[in-house]
């Protein structure tokens, strides 16, 4: 059985697609040193905590005995040393869920480490994150609504749901062992590209050097790109509530926005940010993680939210979503081509 059982539980935009990437890529090297990444592609670990967070507890359907969180429980305890099992939608979990997911392990020590950022830059990335989801909310309403908090609704509440960081670091570490619950924190733009994985591998108590680093990271799209998918998304769901078709998540998300929007040469517009309100919360949210007293990887200064430098979508004239439209349009004809004569069409 594994000795260790660590949850990487986010949060997200912190860093979590890069270490995610490196973990499988490096599967073979990590498993010399005594850490397994289970499952034979993440996307298995990915099903599998759906499975767990949509089974098991009050209203919810039963745990199946032979689903895909079984099978990689089933892997981890056939591990003599450390496990890890890295999903975002960890994070939020109740004391309940995170005490039920405890059990699971009964003869483990089970660990959770919450990679944490600051809120200037978490801001505007988890509002083009929410774009690419189909998302209709504008810039400006988004900000808007996070000040609400405890009465936000809509992509406002989902933000809060996975970027309250003291309140799920909490909830963690008082569901958990103590000192089981770990920080690391993001390092600052223009820190060395390999700091974030050096800290990782810190809690992991393995040597950082040797694993590749050259992994596909999770890129951003500019600002003429998101203000085009907005537009494409209210197409999409005029009344803001409808569903998104069922091609959404691979061709416009997958495909059009990350694989090919976020590589887009002709742009480079950034989304800018600085808010005295979200400095303050900053403020707050160190203070009350200090008070916490959890171990950190890292600075807890390092979450101190910086104004981020770029512009507002009122900055962007229509050419240039004109330009990201046209960019999207190549992008998509390409990629259809492609398919077309991997299928035998003739053009």
């Amino acid at each position: 059985m594994a000795q260790r059982v660590v949850l990487h539980i986010g949060t997200m935009k912190s860093g979590t697609s890069f270490l995610q990437n490196v973990l499988g890529e490096n599967k073979a090297v990590l498993a010399e040193r005594g850490v397994l990444f289970p499952g034979r592609r993440w996307r298995r670990q990915v099903r599998a905590v759906k499975e767990l967070i949509g089974h098991g507890g009050p209203g919810q359907p039963p745990m199946p005995t032979d689903g895909m969180w079984q099978e990689l429980v089933a892997e981890i305890e056939a591990w003599p040393g450390t496990a890890v099992v890295s999903m975002e939608y960890l994070a939020p979990r109740d004391e309940k869920q995170i005490q039920r997911i405890r059990k699971t392990f009964p003869h483990s020590r089970v660990e959770a480490v919450l990679t944490c950022r600051d809120l200037a830059r978490n801001v505007p990335a988890m509002w083009l994150e929410s774009v690419q989801n189909g998302g209709v909310t504008g810039w400006d309403d988004y900000v808007a609504a996070l000040g609400a908090r405890k009465d936000a609704t809509g992509s406002a509440a989902r933000f809060w749901r996975h970027q309250d960081v003291p309140s799920i670091a909490a909830r963690w570490a008082k569901a958990l062992d103590k000192g089981a619950l770990t920080l690391v924190t993001v390092p600052p733009s223009g820190a060395p590209g390999d700091l974030l994985w050096r800290r990782f591998a810190e809690v992991l108590g393995i040597d950082a050097h040797g694993i590749s680093l050259d992994v596909r990271s999770n890129p951003s799209i500019d600002l003429p790109s998101a203000l085009l998918l907005l537009e494409l998304n209210r197409r999409f769901r005029p009344d803001g509530r409808g569903e998104l078709p069922p091609f959404y998540d691979r061709l416009v998300k997958h495909q059009l926005a990350k694989r090919g929007l976020s590589l887009r040469q002709g742009g480079g517009q950034r989304l800018g940010y600085d808010d005295p309100w979200a400095a303050a919360l900053g403020e707050e949210q160190m203070a009350r993680l200090r008070k916490g007293k959890h171990r950190v990887v890292g600075d807890l200064d390092e979450l101190r939210p910086l104004p981020v430098r770029g512009l507002q979508p009122a900055d962007i004239p229509a050419e240039e979503v004109l330009a990201a439209a046209l960019d999207a349009l190549q992008v998509a004809l390409t990629k259809w081509s492609t398919a077309g004569r991997g299928r035998g069409e003739q053009e």
